[in-house]
Formats: structure tokens, sequence, C-alpha cells
């Protein structure tokens, strides 16, 4: 039985965090072996926002590759590729702005959001406003059955279910499919302040910070501000360190939890347990990874295989857009 096909990338705009991982790589790695998977580096993205400093943008693209097979991500398994190297996303992505309505792309749900959230920079683009196209034709031109989100992206995929509707409408040919969400239950980390987790806070732990940087950061973790001495009671539910715990040390929850209402254990000794936890997890990634990135060639070779293997995916897709539309000679 021929495999369904799932969709997702990550942006090149900084090294993978923690929270990264187990929001969305944790559970690709998994789906390697059931679905036929392509996973991408979305540097056309990342112009969305980012178009005016680029100059760590080929840097990161080699780190971010590093990052996904140090995690687990298999190049025989999975294609891993760089959009910009796919020309047909952009092939595509200029038919559909032809005929997707401007209301379509000014109710996205985060347009509004990020442009205020983003005020420092100058992101009222033409790119910007049409990013959930370029999403659509970053999903459609593989004719993905499947995007792996969470239930709070499921709005931006109804966007390009909307924009596949309206193209098999238009040229009265089924192309695409609607890809379906394939929900994903993420374990959520908070970041070392208790915030969430994002490089924009500066508040990460990531997979190319060394193992002293990681104790470092995790031993200046937030925890419960009304506790002043060891025995004072806690409250592990506004506690950060805790909520690593629950990750990385499940099996230890209940006595922790237990210890800390009841004042039986210090911060600083739950804090040195959870680096130690941290650390078997953490360490055989980061040692990987600075690894592969001793050998930038093979890195390149995995995102150029990737890309020409893409390529072929997407130009069987445009071959059919193109008839349909009734393009070129």
């Amino acid at each position: 039985m021929q495999k369904k096909i799932v969709l997702s990338g990550s942006r090149p705009t900084g090294n993978i965090h923690l929270g990264n991982y187990f929001g969305a790589i944790e559970n690709w790695v998994s789906l390697q072996d059931t679905y036929e998977c392509n996973f991408f580096i979305a540097d056309w993205h990342a112009l969305t926002t980012g178009y005016a400093d680029t100059q760590d943008l080929k840097k990161n693209t080699i780190s971010l590759i590093a990052d996904f097979v140090a995690c687990g991500l298999d190049p025989e398994k999975s294609t891993l590729f760089l959009q910009s190297s796919v020309k047909q996303h952009a092939e595509l992505f200029l038919l559909f702005a032809m005929n997707t309505p401007l209301s379509w792309l000014e109710r996205c749900p985060t347009y509004k959001d990020q442009l205020a959230n983003l005020s420092d920079r100058d992101i009222t683009t033409y790119g910007f406003l049409g990013y959930p196209a370029l999403q659509a034709a970053d999903i459609l031109v593989y004719r993905a059955d499947f995007v792996p989100v969470g239930e709070d992206q499921i709005p931006h995929l109804e966007i390009t279910r909307e924009i596949a509707r309206r193209f098999n409408f238009l040229y009265s040919k089924e192309v695409f499919p609607e890809p379906l969400p394939l929900l994903t239950k993420a374990k959520v980390l908070p970041g070392t302040d208790g915030r969430k987790m994002s490089k924009s806070y500066g508040n990460t732990i990531a997979l190319a910070d060394t193992p002293d940087e990681v104790k470092k950061k995790v031993m200046s973790m937030i925890t419960d501000p009304a506790r002043i001495r060891k025995d004072d009671p806690g409250h592990p539910e506004i506690c950060t360190v805790f909520a690593f715990h629950k990750i990385f040390n499940e099996a230890q929850v209940p006595e922790i939890e237990e210890q800390c209402r009841g004042g039986c254990i210090g911060c600083v000794a739950c804090k040195r347990i959870m680096q130690e936890k941290i650390a078997v997890f953490h360490t055989p990634i980061h040692e990987k990874r600075q690894s592969l990135l001793e050998n930038e060639t093979h890195l390149r070779d995995i995102i150029e295989e990737g890309s020409r293997k893409a390529s072929i995916k997407a130009e069987a897709t445009m071959e059919m857009v193109r008839d349909a539309v009734r393009i070129g000679l």
C-alpha cells in the first residue's frame, strides 16, 4: 500500500531549542516509518520577516540540517530539502497569488498579531502578506495528505485547503487533495524564565549549547518565588524546573512533587537532579550535531540530494498544474 504523504518545515532563523524539539521534531522523527515524509528548511519563509538581514541565512541553513539529522531525521527515510532549491515552490506560489482573494490573506490569524509583535521591523510587504499562499504552495506542490500541526495551527492549514478547493474549482480539475491536519499532542516546555521558550526572549536551551552552558542555564532557572528557605512548602505547579521534571524525569515526578510541597528538597538540589537528567538526553544529540558540523560537505550533500528528490516530486505536480491552467505552449 502506498504511504500517505506528510509535509512540514522549519525556518532557519537560529538553533533548534528543546521547545522546538518537543513541539515538533520529536513527532517528525516518529512519523518516518509510517508516512512518506518531506521535511524542508524554509529559507524563503525566513525572508518574510527577516529579508533585511540575511547575513546568517546560509550558516543557519547548515546548522538546521545538522539539528535535523542529530535529532533523528534520516535522509534514507525522509526527503530533507531546502525550499529555495526547489523552484517549483515559487512557480506554484506565483500562480496561487494570481487567484487567492486578498481578504483570505488579511484574515490569517497571525497576520495582525505579527504586525504588532514585530513592530521593530518593516514587514508591511507583499511577501509577508502573501506567506499563506507560499505555505499552501509548499504543501500542495507535494500533494500532501497530512500536515503535522497542533490545534492552534489548524486555521493556517484551512487557508491551504481553501486555496486547493478554489484552484480545483476554477480550472475544473481535481489537481490538489485537501490536506488534513495530523494532530500532534506536543510536550510543552517553558523557557528558563517561565515564559514560553523562544529565541526572542533569550530563555532557550538549544541543541547547540555545550553541556556546561546547559548546566548553567538549568541552575539559573526561575523556581517558586514564594520559597525563601529550603523547608518552605513549595508550589511545583508554578515552578519551571518541575515542568522540566515532567518531561525528562517522569518516573520521579510524584516523589519530587511530594518533597517540594513538604519542604523536604531545596530548589538547588532539585535543579541538580534535573540538570543530570537533561544531560542524559541533550549531550548525545549535541555531540552528534558537532560531529556533523565538522563535515559540512556531507551536510550539503544531504540537502542537495534531498532537494533533487523533492524537485522530481514537485515537477510532477507542476505538470498537472500547468495543464489545468493551460499556461505555456
